[in-house]
């Protein structure tokens, strides 16, 4: 049996109710899936839990009727990524696969060093929301505009550790702070290609908020960094250490 699509949408769901899917999920839908009237997806808001419809009227005002409830909305983790931005497609991978390791907020950070200046928004958010539809998440992270690095140490909140990566040696192994994080608020400070400049290594490391990481004896590129720490970090503080309920 083929598998409902998964389809964000950012209108309420509730039992009987009727949603508008926009002309590009109407065409994905109709086109790409040859899905006809009738036939079963799978909606989710990021607050109302996840849902079976029925896809509804064709052309490009398609709609979905709301069926039945098949997941509640559940809590998920908050694990939040600060990365300085990399030519596009290695972002657009961090993106993707952040959004598969179950980061709740992505904020683009500008460093010295940063090569790649552009962000679009936009195209990142429409990247989170493809990635979190195909691994069943029920929620979408928050793509936030740019931060200069300086303004993200101002604005960070003072209970939430920031792990940084020390790509000069300084660092504690991550899994070791890992361990002594569980039920902590914790973000993750990747820098560009080429690290951060030495004034921002003293900036960061004056900020008692601030753990200064080490991610082993290889030197990863800052994408891969991005990555490895997220995934240390949900396997042993984060979320994979609980089992989430799955769709009926």
């Amino acid at each position: 049996m083929r598998q409902a699509p998964r389809l964000y949408v950012d209108a309420p769901l509730a039992a009987g109710g009727e949603v508008a899917l926009s002309p590009e999920q109407a065409h994905y839908l109709r086109h790409v899936l040859r899905q006809s009237q009738g036939d079963s997806l799978h909606l989710f808001n990021g607050r109302d839990g996840e849902w079976l419809a029925r896809a509804g009227g064709g052309g490009r005002a398609a709609s979905a009727r709301v069926a039945s409830q098949l997941r509640p909305q559940a809590g998920e983790g908050d694990l939040w990524l600060a990365a300085a931005p990399l030519k596009r497609t290695p972002y657009d991978l961090v993106a993707q696969k952040a959004t598969e390791l179950g980061v709740a907020r992505l904020i683009p950070v500008m460093t010295e060093r940063t090569q790649s200046t552009r962000v679009k928004t936009d195209r990142l958010r429409a990247i989170t929301i493809e990635a979190a539809e195909q691994c069943e998440r029920l929620t979408v992270p928050k793509v936030t505009d740019p931060f200069t690095l300086a303004r993200l140490i101002a604005d960070w909140p003072r209970d939430r550790a920031l792990l940084m990566g020390d790509e000069t040696g300084g660092g504690r192994p991550l899994a070791e702070v890992a361990a002594t994080l569980e039920g902590r608020a914790i973000g993750i400070l990747i820098g560009p290609e080429g690290g951060f400049a030495p004034a921002e290594l003293d900036a960061l490391a004056a900020e008692a908020f601030v753990t200064r990481i080490d991610l082993g004896p290889r030197i990863m590129k800052a994408e891969t960094a991005a990555l490895a720490a997220l995934a240390v970090v949900q396997a042993i503080a984060g979320d994979w250490r609980a089992e989430a309920p799955r769709p009926t």
